[in-house]
């Protein structure tokens, strides 16, 4: 009997030591991240029948239990993954929102002064002081569209560079938790479970998702796998997947993540890879980043489409018409990402900005329909897609769609696709062609007026020319208009002339030298893209001149229609001026960088109180565990007392038989 109290003291004596080793190590792990707290966890042995009942055999350990709830650990996994995105999203847009909204350094300020210097040449045409502050304020509004394009670029990079270390990340996440895996399946095939090692596996899964949104699933052998996007595994068993990061194969400056599996890499799209920083910044760069180069250069390339529109029709100092002021954008057309093409006659899309006024800031996509035979334009935007007829190769052939012109040549294969942003360069192409003040077109080429020594009371309209004289300047001549009252017509059109008589009655055109042309008064008459209005009485033979402006006068008819660019609604099909297309870029930027912000802030809370959910049932109490400390201290001493009892038992048995 004293053999087996013995033995019952033994095994209190050693369930106490576990529950001791156990405590302390709850204490020392208690800062660890990731590190759930363990218990031990008791059976009675087995009794022993001695005929009047069982008598009972002492105690065992049959587990050393860790305190982790899979549901709530899921759940704190995936509000890190939300708060993550959320973050990098916010820090990426702050840059821009802050670039864009500034009041010093921003493109407001710069399109203000430039306006500015336009008025002061309309004030004085002539003086060379003016056309030169006109021509500085240009290039400096040139040098702020650049820079800011630049700085675009440069978070583009930094965008870049994030998303390679964040691949890095992930791929050094996954051989861990592989090996991990290996690990636990291997120790925990006696049937107990390194509880150790499955709190690192934990906490490096909870790490892997602040890079991107990981799914863990129970696999075999207590080991978990990891999907990652769309489903793509990422470990499975010890066998650990790997991301790449990679450029994209038809845009060099953008980098994309593929998926590596065996020798062979598939691109996987942006918009597969959610939460977490790499999900963040992908969006980031598709919702926020690309949609500002695109305004941008939008406002750049309608701004410099109007003021060349309307310098082509003014004349300069010189009095020759006026040339480009800004250069002309070209619009970026990536590679075909079809990985077979013809090699003679490969299929190529060249685009052309036909009217700026029409442009939006989505991209494109030229696609191949063999089932029809026929090319496609796609608005990226809202997929809203335009067929073009049925192609017959080797082409040219052009569509029109949303102020740009599409040409397709070459022979097509199906599969053909091409990816168009019209815009992106705007910005950084936008550049000021000339510093030769003699070379700004203030002046309008044509000038009209009533002959010294008429008697009626006929006041002519300054003349103004459209894109249609662009044709005729070459070989316009000057005319003298004289009034027949018997006829009540207008004489000395050139022959063949068509002219426009337009009132509030509606337009009428007629031929000269074949048609007797009216008077009429407040008419509009319109010939060769040549207007001029004509209001009053006329007497019998008065006259009026129509001829191509003095050379070298202070004539500023053109430049007050630069400056009235200002505020013409020139973009969105007229609904929208220039500066406010670029408000409407910062309010949207704006708004979207403090709805990332608010919806961060909540983000983080919840975060927090999961983690508080989380850790009230995995973290380790210190009160707690030094309570069970002095439990465990007692049972020690009390088993050991056991022990000595046994002793003192066994050595009066000895005694008597002595």
């Amino acid at each position: 009997m004293a053999g087996d109290l013995l033995n019952i003291g033994k095994s209190g004596l050693f369930a106490a030591q576990a529950g001791l080793a156990t405590t302390g190590h709850n204490i020392s792990n208690a800062s660890v991240a990731g590190y759930s707290r363990q218990t031990v966890i008791q059976a009675s042995a087995a009794g022993q029948d001695v005929g009047y009942g069982f008598i009972g055999s002492g105690t065992q350990v049959t587990d050393i239990q860790r305190f982790s709830d899979a549901f709530l650990n899921a759940q704190l996994r995936a509000a890190q993954s939300t708060s993550s995105a959320l973050t990098a999203y916010g820090a990426q847009a702050s840059q821009i929102d802050n670039m864009l909204a500034d009041s010093t350094s921003g493109l407001s300020p710069a399109l203000q002064d430039f306006f500015k210097s336009v008025q002061d040449v309309s004030a004085a045409a002539g003086s060379s002081t003016s056309r030169q502050a006109f021509l500085s304020s240009a290039d400096s509004l040139a040098t702020r569209f650049q820079g800011m394009s630049s700085q675009l670029n440069d978070i583009k990079t930094g965008v870049n560079t994030q998303i390679t270390a964040n691949v890095a990340s992930i791929n050094s996440y996954a051989t861990q938790i592989a090996k991990l895996n290996e690990q636990i399946g291997a120790l925990s095939s006696s049937g107990s479970m390194p509880n150790d090692l499955m709190d690192t596996r934990d906490q490096l899964m909870l790490e892997l998702n602040k890079h991107v949104k990981a799914t863990a699933a129970p696999g075999s052998n207590n080991t978990v796998t990891v999907t990652i996007g769309s489903g793509q595994p990422l470990v499975v068993g010890n066998r650990a997947y790997q991301l790449a990061a990679v450029n994209t194969p038809n845009d060099p400056s953008r980098t994309a993540v593929a998926y590596v599996s065996g020798d062979r890499t598939t691109l996987l799209a942006d918009s597969s890879l959610t939460g977490g920083e790499l999900g963040g910044l992908m969006d980031f760069r598709s919702s926020t980043l690309d949609g500002a180069q695109n305004a941008l250069g939008r406002v750049a390339i309608t701004l410099a489409a109007a003021f060349n529109d309307q310098q082509a029709l003014g004349q300069t100092s010189t009095g020759q018409l006026g040339g480009k002021l800004f250069a002309d954008a070209k619009p970026l057309v990536l590679g075909n990402t079809n990985p077979v093409s013809d090699p003679v006659s490969p299929t190529t899309v060249d685009v052309k900005v036909s009217d700026a006024s029409k442009l939006t800031t989505s991209d494109y996509k030229v696609d191949y329909d063999a089932a029809n035979g026929r090319f496609s334009v796609t608005r990226l935007s809202d997929k809203q897609k335009t067929d073009m007829p049925a192609y017959t190769q080797p082409g040219p052939q052009t569509i029109d769609v949303d102020g740009l012109s599409f040409t397709v040549s070459g022979k097509q294969i199906a599969g053909d696709s091409i990816t168009v942003r019209p815009t992106v360069n705007g910005a950084s192409d936008f550049k000021l062609l000339t510093h030769d003040v003699n070379a700004i077109a203030a002046a309008a080429p044509v000038m009209s007026a009533s002959t010294i020594g008429n008697k009626g009371s006929v006041k002519v309209g300054d003349a103004s020319v459209d894109k249609t004289f662009l044709a005729t300047a070459a070989t316009f001549a000057p005319s003298t208009l004289t009034y027949k009252v018997n006829t009540n017509e207008l004489s000395g059109f050139a022959a063949g002339q068509v002219v426009t008589v337009k009132t509030a009655a509606g337009s009428t055109a007629y031929t000269a030298g074949t048609d007797t042309i009216p008077y009429v008064d407040g008419a509009t008459y319109s010939f060769d893209g040549v207007s001029m209005s004509m209001a009053g009485t006329p007497i019998d033979g008065d006259s009026f001149t129509v001829k191509r402006t003095t050379v070298g006068g202070n004539d500023n008819r053109n430049m007050v229609l630069m400056g009235q660019v200002q505020s013409t609604k020139v973009l969105d099909n007229g609904s929208a001026t220039l500066q406010g297309a670029f408000a409407q870029l910062v309010g949207t930027v704006g708004n979207k960088t403090r709805e990332v912000q608010v919806t961060n802030a909540a983000a983080t809370a919840s975060l927090a109180q999961v983690t508080a959910s989380q850790q009230s049932v995995s973290g380790v109490n210190l009160d707690e565990e030094a309570a069970n400390l002095l439990r465990y201290q007692q049972a020690y001493q009390a088993a050991g007392k056991v022990m000595q009892v046994a002793s003192t038992l066994f050595d009066t048995l000895l005694s008597l038989g002595r």
